[in-house]
């Protein structure tokens, strides 16, 4: 199995992790990591190696972070810098995790599983348009 790991600046880890277990179920396989405002950026990299460690047994693992280029990507980044098994995907959404909690149970693809939760991610995010609706006027003039 492909294992998970979810991590991002303040309890973005943890809440979007409890969102995923409510809709998806309790999940296997699957870690988060909270980067907390007391931690440094050595206290993150030392939770992250922890996290990666205990998904060591997976096929491979997906690293999903909050935002391109903050902490939390650039240490997993580095982490995650040749080696074989691990893909990075930031600009995570409920959908994206919802989608790979679903799918990974069938698909041991891991290039597979980021193209498939990356389409996922772009389409979910959209605006919904407000339409005004025209009554028109009964023949009685009410």
């Amino acid at each position: 199995m492909i294992g998970l790991l979810v991590t991002g600046h303040a309890n973005f880890g943890s809440g979007i992790t409890s969102s995923v277990n409510l809709i998806a179920g309790e999940q296997e396989a699957y870690k988060y990591v909270d980067f907390l405002p007391t931690y440094s950026t050595e206290d993150l990299t030392v939770e992250i190696t922890k996290a990666l460690d205990e998904l060591k047994d997976c096929e491979g693992v997906i690293i999903f972070t909050d935002l391109m280029g903050g902490t939390p990507f650039n240490v997993s980044a580095q982490l995650g810098h040749g080696k074989s098994n691990i893909r990075i995907v930031a600009g995570t959404n409920l959908p994206m995790l919802v989608e790979i909690a679903m799918s990974r149970k069938f698909m041991d693809d891991l290039d597979g599983l980021v193209e498939s939760v990356l389409e996922t991610g772009k389409e979910q995010v959209t605006k919904y348009e407000f339409k005004q609706v025209v009554q028109e006027a009964s023949d009685d003039g009410i």
